[in-house]
């Protein structure tokens, strides 16, 4: 087995990811990073960004990850194509594993492994995935100012989304497979008492609708069995998330939905000298700004953890 060493790994790219790989490189920890199953992460999947800082005229996810991607390799980060299979968080240095055969020997590692968005299944979410299909209204809903939309679900997020869109949108629609809502009653009084949101009780949906301009409808089924059409142009997604965390839990402690528990306002998980960053550790903001924020903590607190604790 080919066995390496590093002062840094980091495991996962997207906007935490690659902000940790600048801000290490720049400190000297000659960080390996391994990109992981979706190199640059979930906004890869988005096509513009207008609310990531430094763009004016807006960007698109994929142009935003490379520009990242490049900043990281300018400073001497070694971006591999490649996913972690296994770790042993058991002692320092760590022991970790990729799918490339490579066993890599390291003083600190981060995780920046992002979370994935939940999906109903459905082959029309996957055709019309960025056009008209998100699973964040924050990052896409300025895209259907005066438009008509939906949120499917029935939670908090579903009712934080349905409001957030409120503000923006004509009409917004809640596909609810319940007769009531699992959001908290706070959340549960907003979304009742918003004139533009209309909620549809007991319906599922069959079909997102669409042509080559993007989603211009969907089919929903009621669970007597009768069938309805909308009218929308955007079709949202709040059913959750899953965070990347599976492989690690066996050493890093985690919350009940996955998201890994760091310490205070830092990056420090219950093991010393790892480190994690993103969406993996964030249940609520799920930004890739804040993502990009936290990879920079990730790199100084790993970067200060070397010199408290030399090997």
């Amino acid at each position: 087995m080919n066995v390496e060493k590093t002062k840094c790994l980091i495991i996962g790219s997207g906007p935490a990811g690659f902000t940790a790989a600048i801000y290490a490189s720049r400190a000297n920890l000659n960080p390996i990073i391994y990109e992981g199953l979706q190199p640059g992460g979930q906004l890869t999947t988005t096509t513009e960004v207008e609310n990531f800082p430094g763009y004016p005229e807006g960007v698109t996810g994929p142009q935003l990850m490379d520009d990242l991607k490049k900043q990281a390799l300018r400073f001497g980060a070694d971006v591999r194509f490649g996913i972690i299979t296994k770790v042993d968080f058991s002692e320092r240095p760590f022991y970790v594993f990729a799918d490339d055969g490579k066993e890599i020997i390291a003083e600190t590692a981060i995780i920046a492994t992002g979370a994935t968005a939940k999906y109903l299944g459905l082959p029309s979410e996957e055709k019309y995935k960025g056009q008209g299909v998100s699973a964040c209204a924050t990052c896409d809903g300025f895209f259907y100012r005066g438009l008509d939309v939906a949120v499917v679900g029935g939670g908090d997020t579903a009712c934080e989304e349905a409001s957030y869109l409120a503000g923006l949108c004509r009409k917004v629609y809640m596909i609810v497979r319940r007769n009531e809502l699992r959001a908290s009653k706070v959340m549960q009084c907003r979304v009742k008492n918003t004139v533009n949101i209309e909620i549809l009780w007991e319906h599922q949906t069959k079909e997102i609708l669409g042509d080559d301009s993007g989603v211009n409808g969907a089919l929903l089924v009621h669970n007597s069995g009768s069938e309805k059409k909308i009218d929308i142009q955007g079709f949202f997604l709040a059913i959750g998330h899953h965070p990347n965390s599976d492989i690690f839990k066996e050493y890093i402690k985690i919350d009940n939905a996955g998201y890994i528990i760091t310490h205070g306002k830092t990056s420090h998980t219950n093991v010393p000298g790892v480190f994690a960053a993103g969406d993996v550790q964030d249940p609520h903001y799920k930004q890739g700004t804040t993502a990009a924020a936290s990879g920079c903590m990730a790199a100084i607190d790993a970067d200060r953890f070397i010199i408290e604790n030399p090997l």
